[in-house]
């Protein structure tokens, strides 16, 4: 049995689970609610804040107990990424995606939990604590969006008749990307959101397709790819293989996110 059947089978811990990831999503605010965040810079040149971090140990320590016997990979834990290759089951963790958005203030960052199983996204977790806002969801389970107050809602996307509604990133659309954009036949309208909000905008049907012709680390992806599968949508590469996770490279390819009601066929390739 894969654990993500395992977890969704159990009301109890998919409960804890979620309870872990409104825990995580009040210590981020309560950094977002603060005159000072922190902010420092990683070896790669990327901001981090006392927010990132907040969430990085609630989830660990929370998941330590939850689930023990599965390992975890954190962003925020170098030492940990080799664990994606040697191991075919695990957590993976984003504790805030969409730090420069959390660093302006626009209220577009999440947090993000991805349970992957022989290399893929098989049950994803994504809040956007500034909403109050719950994704759960994955290829065998249902999306579901939740709010605090406890109402479920399940995601269907249907398209918009008559236009092709194309989610691209406030900071980075790139000449590649407008130049896929280009070659959508017909109406487009450009749909702009930030962090693995764009994945949900797809999985909600705000949004049909997302090209994203920029670099991403796995991190940043795979809860909210996961949320994409859970309404039949998907997120191949540029050759139409499917993202994968546990690579040597924790950077991803240049992908496409699809809701389900997207033919490939109908875009062109590029």
């Amino acid at each position: 049995m894969l654990e993500s059947s395992r977890i969704t089978g159990s009301h109890e811990l998919l409960n804890s689970i979620s309870s872990l990831m409104w825990e995580a999503s009040d210590v981020i605010m309560a950094v977002y609610q603060q005159d000072d965040f922190g902010e420092t810079v990683k070896s790669d040149k990327s901001p981090v804040t006392e927010a990132d971090l907040a969430g990085h140990h609630v989830l660990i320590h929370g998941l330590a107990l939850l689930t023990p016997e599965i390992p975890i990979v954190s962003e925020e834990d170098a030492e940990s990424v080799t664990i994606g290759q040697e191991r075919s089951c695990y957590w993976l963790i984003d504790p805030l995606d969409g730090t420069k958005e959390f660093i302006n203030r626009n209220d577009e960052f999440t947090c993000n939990l991805a349970l992957i199983e022989n290399h893929r996204p098989t049950l994803g977790f994504v809040s956007v604590p500034a909403l109050e806002l719950l994704y759960i969801g994955g290829p065998g389970y249902q999306s579901r969006r939740f709010n605090r107050g406890g109402q479920t809602t399940n995601l269907i996307p249907e398209p918009l008749f008559g236009v092709t509604r194309v989610v691209a990133s406030k900071s980075h659309l790139n000449k590649e990307t407008k130049g896929f954009i280009d070659g959508i036949p017909g109406k487009v309208e450009l749909v702009q959101a930030g962090s693995s909000l764009k994945f949900l905008k797809v999985a909600e049907g705000l949004a049909d397709i997302y090209p994203r012709l920029g670099p991403t680390c796995e991190w940043d992806t795979a809860a909210a790819h996961a949320v994409v599968l859970g309404v039949g949508g998907t997120v191949t590469d540029l050759n139409d293989g499917e993202l994968v996770y546990g690579k040597e490279n924790i950077l991803n390819p240049f992908f496409v996110v699809r809701a389900p009601h997207i033919l490939e066929s109908s875009i062109e390739n590029h």
